[in-house]
This record gives C-alpha cells, sequence and structure tokens, in this order.
C-alpha cells in the first residue's frame, strides 16, 4: 500500500498541499488586488506621492493595473481550486507577473510589496514542483491525498 506522508517525487506531499494553498492564496491576492485597484481607481490620492520613481505611473494607471491583474489572479486561483487543465500554468505565468507589478509599486506600499512578492515566489515554487496530472496518469501512480 502506498505511504500517504511520501510524496510521488517531484516536491512530494508538500506540493500538493501547496498547490491547494497557492490556489487560496492567488484568489485572496486577486480579490485583494481588484480592492486596491477600485480605491485607486476612485480616489487617487489613497497612496502617498513619492518623488522622481522610474516607475512613476499616475495612481488612476496603478489602479487600473491592480484591478486588471487582480481579476486575472483571482479566475487563475479559482481555476487552480477547481484543477482545470489551464490554471496551473497559467498561475506560475500570472504569478511572476504579480512580482514585477509589486516590484514596480514597492515605493507606494512597501510592506505590502514585499509580502505580495513572497506571495508569489511561493505560488510559483508549489505549482512548478506537483507533478502535472498527465505525467501522474502516464505513471499510473496515483497522488497523495
Amino acid at each position: 500500500a502506498p505511504d500517504p506522508t511520501r510524496g510521488d517525487g517531484a516536491g512530494g506531499g508538500w506540493a500538493g498541499g501547496g498547490s491547494v494553498f497557492a490556489g487560496v492564496l492567488m484568489l485572496v491576492s486577486g480579490i485583494l488586488g481588484i480592492l486596491n485597484g477600485i480605491a485607486g481607481i476612485a480616489k487617487d490620492d489613497v497612496y502617498g506621492r513619492i518623488g522622481d520613481y522610474v516607475y512613476s505611473f499616475n495612481l488612476t494607471t496603478w489602479g487600473w493595473i491592480h484591478l486588471v491583474i487582480g481579476i486575472l489572479v483571482a479566475l487563475t486561483g479559482w481555476g487552480i481550486l477547481k484543477g482545470s487543465d489551464w490554471a496551473r500554468g497559467a498561475g506560475i505565468g500570472l504569478a511572476a507577473l504579480y512580482i514585477v507589478e509589486y516590484f514596480m509599486f514597492l515605493p507606494y506600499a512597501p510592506v505590502w510589496s514585499v509580502i505580495s512578492i513572497g506571495i508569489g515566489v511561493f505560488v510559483i515554487w508549489a505549482l512548478a514542483s506537483e507533478p502535472s496530472r498527465s505525467a501522474t496518469s502516464r505513471s499510473g501512480t496515483t497522488r497523495p491525498v
């Protein structure tokens, strides 16, 4: 009988549970991004103004960026939780975009940006280290529950 405490390779049990957690993190982060975007669009002075910054956009523009990426991240997180085939690859790509977004947003919200970058790194790790469903179905092994 298979040992449920051992993984089936490539990340094992940690990654299997990690992908569910990654889906939840993406869903919640996406919703927070949507709310952040709405706040930035509705009220242009939500964040303090900064001086000369290479990536300085109008705060309304940042609101739209957060809104669009937030919607995509939330939908992808939902897709990961539902087990959709497209969601894992999209999740890795969107998490990378999410990291870049919050790196550029660092001067406006430094603490939240660093936390968001950490979330993005975890999401990429969890989704990339879990064996694909097609690989496990071809090999005849089952994933631990």
